[in-house]
């Protein structure tokens, strides 16, 4: 499995596993954690709300009776989406991150996340937590996600610890950060800038980009890898797997870490087989001229 630095202090594998689904699993929870760890992965992102809670629930159970993997592997979770808004006060940061460690079953999360933008937060709010938290040792490190860069600098102004990751929606149909860096200075729709620069940004504040629904089109709108309505795209993918002797999802997966920016897939699957085709990508680094051609059959154009 191919290695990288979470925000240049976390060595983590590349793919990491995301725990939205675990509630879905068909089998075992168990098999599926022991897949991703024979697989090589050693990152476990979470959120409170996934599950309504259960699938930290899930994992905590893991870890409960897998005593000797705690300190193997790196536990993130994300907290601020509540009922119809987002909460960035303390009393709801460090309350949140108490019920995650108590379902987590562990005593401290390796990162912190803060899941979306709280317009109505104030940064030294955030700070008197992120204190707290460091300081009674339930959490090593920080970070947020879909956030933009003015955002991530407003926190700075208070927050005294690196913010070393960003997760973001990235996937071959949904690049939106990289087509508007291809397209600077031209009158067209790819031009548009959604985010702020927020590729650029990351590599210069050595802030990981982890990419949520790498194999998904538009938001949750199903997984494009054999969608008859990218028929160039799978045609490519499907050429390119059988040039390096992985699936189509492996050549996806290999697509997104290819990118000297260094990112962390997040892998959102259940499925025991196809969590394999996915790690097997990260072990194959694609020709610059292969990387474009992919992007090029996504429908995108060079200027």
């Amino acid at each position: 499995m191919k290695r990288i630095e979470i925000g240049g202090v976390i060595p983590a594998s590349a793919v990491s596993m995301g725990c939205m689904r675990l509630t879905d699993v068909k089998s075992s929870v168990d098999s599926v954690i022991g897949t991703a760890l024979d697989c090589g992965i050693d990152f476990f992102d979470h959120a409170d709300i996934y599950g309504g809670g259960k699938c930290e629930e899930l994992f905590g159970d893991y870890l409960s009776s897998h005593k000797d993997i705690r300190d193997k592997i790196t536990v993130q979770t994300k907290c601020a989406i509540r009922k119809g808004c987002y909460d960035f006060s303390k009393e709801h940061i460090v309350s949140s991150v108490e019920n995650s460690l108590k379902r987590l079953k562990t005593d401290y999360v390796d990162v912190l996340l803060l899941h979306r933008p709280d317009t109505l937060m104030e940064p030294e709010e955030v700070a008197e937590a992120f204190n707290l938290l460091e300081r009674e040792g339930k959490v090593r490190y920080f970070g947020v996600s879909n956030h933009n860069p003015y955002q991530i600098e407003l926190l700075k102004t208070a927050v005294k610890q690196p913010l070393i990751v960003n997760q973001l929606q990235m996937s071959i149909t949904e690049s939106g950060m990289i087509t508007s860096g291809l397209n600077v200075n031209m009158k067209n729709s790819e031009s548009q800038m959604h985010d702020g620069g927020l590729l650029e940004y990351s590599r210069i504040k050595n802030i990981t980009i982890q990419t949520w629904s790498p194999f998904q089109k538009g938001f949750f709108k199903g997984a494009f890898i054999g969608d008859e309505e990218y028929p160039e795209l799978n045609k490519k993918l499907c050429e390119l797997a059988e040039k390096y002797g992985v699936t189509p999802t492996g050549i996806a997966s290999a697509w997104i870490l290819r990118h000297p920016a260094r990112m962390q897939l997040i892998s959102g699957s259940m499925n025991e087989s196809r969590i394999k085709e996915i790690c097997a990508g990260a072990d194959i680094t694609l020709t610059r001229e292969d990387w474009y051609s992919v992007y090029l059959a996504a429908g995108y154009c060079l200027p």
